[in-house]
């Protein structure tokens, strides 16, 4: 079992930055691709970016790109979130999430998932 919790969601102003943070423990931590996913209140959940456990190679959703970036630290057990610019149409429930395959883009392409953190984006 790999258990995550996932942290750093807060009310934040459009236009502003937050860092979303994932600790990881239980398993080896390097074997998963690990990725973040969101869900608006109504919406369906929806995929945000991912990376790699070797070579640390990213992928992003388009509504995030350029504005957001996923980082791991092995070392530390870590993934993280840097979430600049921010729109109220990020505001959602964010969830941290772990995957044996080495390409994530759907939640059902995970195996273990965090218990979820909330981002306000206020206008």
């Amino acid at each position: 079992q790999l258990q995550l919790v996932d942290s750093g969601g807060r009310l934040v102003q459009a236009g502003g930055s937050l860092r979303l943070s994932c600790a990881a423990s239980g398993r080896t931590f390097t074997s998963y691709t690990m990725g973040w996913f969101r869900q608006a209140p109504g919406k369906e959940r929806e995929f945000v970016a991912a990376i790699t456990w070797r070579y640390s190679r990213t992928n992003y959703a388009d509504s995030v790109k350029d504005r957001f970036t996923i980082s791991r630290d092995n070392a530390k057990n870590m993934v993280y979130l840097q979430m600049n610019s921010l729109k109220s149409e990020d505001t959602a429930v964010y969830y941290c999430a772990a995957s044996v395959r080495p390409v994530v883009a759907n939640w059902d392409d995970c195996n273990y998932w965090g218990q979820g953190t909330q981002v306000t984006v206020s206008s």
